[in-house]
C-alpha cells in the first residue's frame, strides 16, 4: 500500500494505492482488499471497480447540449445470481444523496445497493 501523507482532500481522506488502483480513502482501499479475498475464495465473482451507470441521457435544451448524468459506484460484484453495487462513504454529500436516489429509482429491480 502506498500512502500520500501530505495530500488531503476536503474530507481528510488519505489517498491509497493497491494493485495499481488509486483509491480516495483507506476505507475504500481496505474494502477492495476484502472483496479481492472474497473473489479469490469464490464467494463473489466479477468484481469491478468504479462501474458507471447512466442515470439520464444527454439532451438539448434551448439549443444547448446538456450532458448525461452518470452514477459511478465504488464496486460491482455478484453473489450467486445477485448483482451488488457497493459504495464506501465516510461523508454523504448532497450530490451523492441525489445521485443515489436517481440510481435506485432506475435500477432497483436489477441491482442490490450496499453502503458501507
Amino acid at each position: 500500500m502506498n500512502y500520500y501523507p501530505r495530500q488531503r482532500n476536503k474530507y481528510w481522506n488519505q489517498k491509497t494505492i493497491i494493485d495499481g488502483y488509486k483509491f480516495d480513502s483507506k476505507k475504500e482501499a481496505t474494502r477492495y482488499s476484502e472483496l479481492k479475498l472474497l473473489q479469490k475464495s469464490w464467494h463473489i465473482k466479477n468484481l469491478r471497480l468504479q462501474p458507471k451507470f447512466l442515470i439520464q441521457n444527454r439532451f438539448i435544451f434551448e439549443k444547448k447540449v446538456e450532458r448525461e448524468i452518470n452514477y459511478i459506484a465504488d464496486f460491482y460484484y455478484e453473489i450467486d445470481e445477485n448483482k451488488i453495487v457497493e459504495d464506501v462513504k465516510w461523508k454523504k454529500t448532497d450530490v451523492y444523496k441525489l445521485k443515489r436516489k436517481l440510481f435506485l429509482k432506475k435500477y432497483w429491480e436489477t441491482y442490490q445497493f450496499v453502503e458501507s
